[in-house]
């Protein structure tokens, strides 16, 4: 992945990022209005084994929700970690560090990009 997609990601995940999991495994989860189906579209071929549900209506709401959980997760979790979401964002660096952390997944920092 290339610095601008990292860098798109980011955004994405410190602005609309879920971090947690199902019980039995970690996950990171956007939802967002179905009009960014294209966004959506962008983020299941640049980060493998994320898939795209939807759209869901509930509540007046019309969205989709996009997942990236199990080995797919685990796999780009050193590109996340290089990223400075410390510095840009210490409340969702906090959630990702807790979705690590409940998981058992690695919380070695790498340097920053």
């Amino acid at each position: 992945m290339d610095d601008f997609k990292l860098g798109f990601l980011l955004g994405l995940l410190v602005g609309e990022g879920h971090f947690g999991g199902d019980g039995r495994q970690p996950q990171i989860t956007l939802r967002m209005h179905a009009r960014h189906r294209r966004l959506f579209e962008w983020l299941t071929q640049n980060v493998p084994g994320s898939r795209l549900y939807g759209p869901y209506t509930h509540g007046g709401r019309n969205y989709y929700q996009w997942m990236l959980r199990g080995e797919s997760l685990r796999k780009i979790l050193p590109l996340l970690d290089a990223l400075p979401i410390a510095e840009i964002s210490p409340v969702t660096y906090a959630r990702y560090e807790k979705m690590k952390a409940d998981y058992g997944l690695s919380s070695e920092r790498k340097s920053s990009i």
